[in-house]
């Protein structure tokens, strides 16, 4: 398995992906928020301002091809910020809810942060649907997964509330009602949820490898350990696993995450981030497995990627 997996050739800032099936072209695309660590400017402006990034990959996964960045956003004019996709098939549309900030500010706070919904048939031409109206104006990083009993759950992170994570629940992915906090405790970002070997799984940031919970209804969670803390072996992947995502198929389920390689200090400390060297990152994948009711990742464990077409 190539590692890294993907860098981005024109900002090397590859972050937060979200891996699908592509019905028209027959490919699957990663999209990805794209960093810009080659920005000069103060602060963290890198980290805004920034594109959803495309890479294509027509043998399973195992190479990708950049393409590009996804047009067509814009819901008002000037330079503006997406960040963490998440994409679904649903009903023939493909359904897009991502953050974002208006223009490039230069540091973290007192900016607000929305999810915005589009659609599309094809994963290029975009239809702003509405900004989701949630639990505060300080949300981002949604992850989104069907209900048992039908309609829709939307995990996200509550930067207004303590950064924890809230849920919000939709019969038909348009229109969205807040559930409340689901997991708490310390502040953390990035859910995902999907279902793999008879459980459901929720996998956060914790800006110290993936925090992992198990459910058996999607709602009562209880914890579950954490992976993807210890340094890895292979090539730019030494460091912490952040903010992924999970593609599932069968018995096989695959975690698609980031690292800073060269970082070996505070994920968000300011001397670091002035260096290129420390902004870089680069996408890995690695398998999931669970043990005795566990969710286990042994990232240095040789594999081979082999993402199957979906179905219609």
């Amino acid at each position: 398995m190539n590692a890294p997996l993907f860098r981005d050739p024109i900002y090397d800032g590859a972050a937060d992906p979200v891996v699908i099936w592509n019905r028209e072209a027959k490919e699957w695309w990663m999209i990805y928020t794209n960093r810009r660590a080659t920005a000069e400017g103060p602060k963290f402006s890198w980290v805004h301002g920034t594109d959803l990034g495309v890479a294509s990959s027509r043998d399973g996964g195992k190479s990708w091809l950049y393409r590009g960045t996804l047009q067509g956003l814009d819901i008002e004019w000037g330079r503006n910020t997406f960040w963490a996709p998440e994409i679904l098939w649903h009903d023939g549309l493909y359904h897009m809810y991502v953050s974002y900030i208006q223009g490039v500010p230069s540091d973290w706070p007192d900016h607000r942060r929305d999810i915005m919904h589009y659609t599309s048939p094809n994963l290029l031409d975009w239809t702003f649907r509405s900004k989701l109206a949630l639990s505060s104006e300080r949300v981002i990083d949604s992850c989104i997964y069907p209900l048992p009993d039908g309609g829709f759950r939307m995990w996200y992170k509550d930067e207004g509330n303590q950064s924890f994570t809230y849920a919000a629940d939709s019969d038909d992915l348009f229109e969205w009602r807040v559930v409340g906090p689901v997991i708490t405790g310390r502040g953390h970002e990035g859910p995902n949820v999907f279902s793999f070997k008879g459980y459901y799984w929720m996998i956060i940031d914790e800006w110290r490898g993936q925090g992992v919970y198990r459910s058996g209804d999607l709602e009562t969670w209880e914890r579950n350990g954490l992976i993807l803390d210890q340094p890895g072996t292979r090539e730019d992947d030494g460091t912490i696993g952040l903010h992924a995502d999970v593609v599932v198929q069968g018995d096989n389920a695959y975690i698609f995450y980031f690292t800073h390689p060269d970082r070996n200090g505070a994920l968000d400390n300011e001397g670091q981030e002035k260096r290129y060297e420390s902004r870089r990152s680069s996408i890995q994948a690695a398998k999931l497995n669970v043990v005795d009711g566990v969710l286990a990742c042994d990232r240095n464990e040789p594999f081979e990627l082999s993402l199957q077409p979906e179905s219609e």
